[in-house]
């Protein structure tokens, strides 16, 4: 059965850290490419971070970039998401996807989906 548990979110304040932790299982997490969605109210779910197979490629959106950092270790079968510098704005719910392809990151895209996990940044 494929599995992918999100954990690491939770409320924090304004230019505060989190690091989301998802550990996958039930398939060969080594050859997928993993990504961080957020699905905020109201609005589509949308790629924030990206890590292909190897560690090799990186995809950040520009929303983002500079302030979050995705990785992996494939002998834990776990993506990591170090979120710094918190704004209200990243409030949302954060999900873990697995992707057979690179291109596109997109939910659609996506074979494999988490359960998501909250951040919530305030005040």
């Amino acid at each position: 059965q494929v599995q992918l548990v999100e954990s690491g979110g939770g409320l924090v304040q304004p230019g505060g850290s989190l690091r989301l932790s998802c550990v996958a299982s039930g398939f060969s997490f080594s050859n997928y490419h993993m990504a961080w969605y957020r699905l905020m109210p109201g609005k589509e779910a949308v790629s924030v971070a990206g890590i292909d197979a190897t560690s090799n490629n990186l995809a950040y959106s520009a929303e983002i970039k500079g302030r979050f950092t995705i990785s992996r270790d494939n002998a834990k079968s776990t993506v990591y998401l170090q979120m710094d510098n918190l704004n209200v704005g990243d409030t949302a719910m954060y999900y873990c996807a697995a992707h057979s392809n690179w291109r596109p990151l997109s939910w659609t895209a996506a074979v494999y989906r988490g359960q998501g996990i909250e951040v919530t940044v305030s005040s």
